[in-house]
């Protein structure tokens, strides 16, 4: 009788739903564990963009070298002149460039630490091996110095992760507070519209702490600030989708794709070159990573390559505000459907 009853209790208390998001939480959980190892457990350069400036003869020498390194960690590509290497490091088209120095046993290493410092690092101490075997040495200049209150350039990867928590917790608030689905088309608009608020007030926060209040990173609060909206507002309407079209799961399906595939793929620990494939591939079409290399090309590289992660950003916005009000649209619909005529 006694075991009966407490059958019952742990029926009442753990209903097959309530079992169902358990197991989900467990998947996260393991996932979670599986994303964050998996990408930055064993950290390699692998293809990352690098120039050669030399004597054509030379240059051609150097990159075929250099492309026939174990592993492929470098992507080399022959580079009219020094000033032609700084200007695409500028412009985030390669991450370093090697200065041959014909007249000497010196050469010039050229890289970026705003970046991301540990791939610069990287870059130096692979470039100062490969010159010792030659019986070269090599100087570094840092073409885009991280700021100095900016620890290993992780200041921009921390911004961006903590706009994209206010973006799916505020629509995980809107969702838990009144249903995950909107009842109608015209609450999804007010969703939408609290969330472009908070989208405005969490970017200029988030801008102002790390700018003139840390002094973490430089670039400027208004640029800073609008990447924030945007960041926080694609997040945002993103999850507001999901849980339109998957009610109180979607919210697990957003930290999915924002927390446990797209912060380890964003490039912030390890920049994306040092990634796994599967995560470096991932990782500039998820917000974190668009975010991410958002913030530091504005800080560090002049607003320089920001395009591809604005549309990327824009598109999770856009594709949010469509699915929610479509999937709210849909509901309505449904609801007004009048219920089939029993024939007797």
């Amino acid at each position: 009788m006694t075991q009966t009853t407490f059958l019952r209790e742990v029926k009442d208390a753990v209903t097959p739903r309530a079992t169902l998001l358990v197991l989900g939480v467990i998947a996260l959980q393991l996932l979670f564990i599986t994303s964050y190892v998996g990408a930055l457990h064993d950290p390699r350069l692998k293809d990352v963009p690098f120039g050669v400036v030399a004597q054509p003869a030379a240059a051609q020498q150097a990159v075929t070298r250099l492309e026939r390194l174990p592993g492929d960690p470098l992507d080399p590509r022959a580079v009219a002149d020094a000033e032609t290497a700084r200007e695409q490091i500028r412009n985030r088209d390669i991450d370093g460039a090697l200065v041959l120095n014909p007249h000497g046993t010196t050469d010039t290493l050229l890289v970026a630490s705003g970046g991301g410092t540990v791939l610069a690092t990287s870059l130096a101490t692979l470039t100062t091996t490969l010159e010792k075997a030659e019986g070269r040495t090599v100087r570094t200049v840092d073409v885009a110095p991280a700021s100095p209150d900016d620890f290993d350039g992780l200041s921009s990867f921390y911004l961006v992760v903590g706009w994209c928590v206010g973006g799916y917790l505020c629509a995980s608030i809107l969702a838990i507070s009144t249903g995950a689905r909107p009842a109608n088309p015209r609450r999804a608009v007010i969703r939408l519209a609290v969330m472009a608020v908070v989208a405005i007030v969490g970017g200029l926060g988030g801008a102002v702490i790390v700018g003139p209040v840390l002094g973490a990173l430089p670039g400027g609060v208004a640029a800073l600030w609008g990447l924030g909206a945007l960041v926080i507002f694609a997040v945002g309407a993103a999850t507001l989708a999901l849980q339109g079209l998957f009610g109180i799961v979607g919210i697990g399906l957003a930290i999915l794709l924002v927390v446990v595939l797209g912060n380890p793929s964003a490039g912030g620990a390890f920049p994306l070159p040092m990634l796994p494939p599967f995560w470096e591939a991932i990782g500039p079409a998820l917000p974190p990573g668009a975010g991410t290399w958002a913030a530091r090309s504005i800080a560090y590289f002049e607003g320089n390559g920001t395009t591809g992660a604005l549309l990327v950003l824009s598109a999770w916005a856009a594709a949010g505000v469509v699915i929610t009000l479509a999937a709210a649209a849909l509901r309505r619909k449904r609801r007004e459907e009048p219920l089939p005529t029993q024939v007797p």
